[in-house]
């Protein structure tokens, strides 16, 4: 079985939201890229990383989060929500390690 921890990214956080409401959204990191090495520190292998600003406006508010460099490199990554095309899936997958 394969499991892939989710960091969800608004305004350049990790987060959770409250059943899909924007409005009840819990910050568990302000830095998602120490998030993605926690995660594989504590033996993941894949993370799933979810644009919720994508998501909602369509933007790429969230991506700054992005720059930062760390091992998180040495997990298989994938992308959903508002990565909605091939070029935004490589310019933001560009920013990662």
């Amino acid at each position: 079985m394969k499991l892939y921890p989710a960091i969800d990214l608004r305004g350049g956080q990790a987060v959770r939201l409250y059943q899909g409401d924007y409005d009840r959204m819990t910050v568990y990191n302000a830095d998602p890229v120490a998030q993605a090495q926690q995660f594989i520190d504590a033996g993941a292998k894949y993370l799933h990383v979810v644009d919720l600003d994508g998501a909602k406006d369509d933007t790429t508010a969230s991506w700054a989060a992005s720059k930062s460099r760390s091992a998180a490199a040495s997990a298989t990554r994938r992308a959903s929500n508002g990565i909605l095309t091939s070029a935004r899936t490589a310019a933001f997958w560009a920013r990662w390690p």
